[in-house]
């Protein structure tokens, strides 16, 4: 009985809480423009912790996961086809244990989980504008789109049921519409629809398969710049779908989770910024009831 109660407060880990915690949203004013031949160098803290049990076919009462974890981004800038472009690769590296109130099952795990890569572009309002040109830019309405893609690097042992790995790529295509409004433009809307693609994990317990169907996610944001310094924003993400098959059995486990958080940009000068973020799982259908935050340095440089 306890095996299969590990097995079951364990078994989805690897697929559930990473992802959601680390990627709950795209960042508002993500699709903004920005001048050729700018990098970034982002380095980010993640904590989240989820209060519910992970595998759907059995409720598990009393279940507590947390999860620490750094992430080493970098991001390039560039012209492509005369519109703003860039390519950014992501590398993360956690800590994860979870146990099981009034019962002496527990487990940790520690290493790299899944690095992600990612090729965006602006289709509209994004000129490709050096930095002396950017000067003259006043901010418009952008159309924007994106493939992000996770490979499975992260540390996988099919004997072990927690881990941060997933085993099997995934592919995020995402279509992106900012509008900057309000007196002086210090109000911007983000709207977002993305989609979450995967390959099967065929060593799913070492002799399994596991399949998922997409699971698809719309986001709104809004934001307001209260000086050149500090801009904040309201976020929300809803997804749906992705039910699991299990050596192609369904497990009817179709997913609808509702995300509010907050994100605060700090600009310390023009080439160094904070960023906090809050998250919380409002609605949890088949999905863990997951609150986390995050605290991001970035260090941008260039032409």
């Amino acid at each position: 009985m306890n095996k299969w109660l590990l097995f079951a407060c364990f078994a989805l880990a690897v697929l559930q809480v990473p992802d959601q915690a680390c990627a709950q949203f795209t960042d508002p004013r993500a699709y903004d423009n920005t001048p050729v031949g700018i990098n970034q160098l982002e380095l980010s803290y993640a904590y989240a912790h989820a209060n519910a049990s992970l595998d759907t076919s059995l409720v598990i009462t009393g279940a507590s996961f947390n999860l620490n974890q750094g992430t080493i981004d970098y991001t390039r800038y560039f012209g492509l086809l005369h519109r703003l472009t860039w390519v950014e690769a992501s590398v993360p590296v956690a800590g994860l244990n979870g146990s099981i109130a009034g019962t002496n099952i527990q487990g940790s795990t520690t290493g790299t989980g899944d690095s992600s890569y990612e090729l965006a572009m602006l289709l509209k309002g994004g000129p490709a504008l050096s930095v002396e040109q950017f000067e003259e830019y006043k901010p418009t309405t952008t159309l924007g789109v994106s493939l992000t893609i996770t490979a499975p690097t992260g540390s996988y042992r099919p004997d072990k049921v927690l881990n941060l790995g997933s085993n099997r790529w995934s592919f995020k295509p995402e279509i992106a519409l900012s509008h900057p409004f309000g007196p002086d433009q210090k109000w911007e809307f983000d709207a977002y629809a993305n989609a979450y693609f995967y390959t099967d994990n065929i060593s799913y317990h070492g002799r399994e398969v596991l399949g998922q169907q997409p699971l698809l996610g719309l986001e709104g944001h809004i934001s307001y710049s209260f000086n050149d310094i500090v801009w904040s924003s309201l976020d929300t993400r809803y997804s749906f779908r992705g039910t699991t098959f299990l050596n192609t059995v369904t497990q009817n486990n179709a997913q609808q989770n509702f995300i509010l958080g907050s994100e605060t940009n700090i600009s310390l000068n023009s080439q160094n910024s904070l960023v906090l973020e809050f998250a919380k799982a409002v609605v949890h259908h088949n999905g863990p009831a997951l609150v986390g935050f995050s605290l991001k340095y970035d260090h941008t440089w260039g032409k």
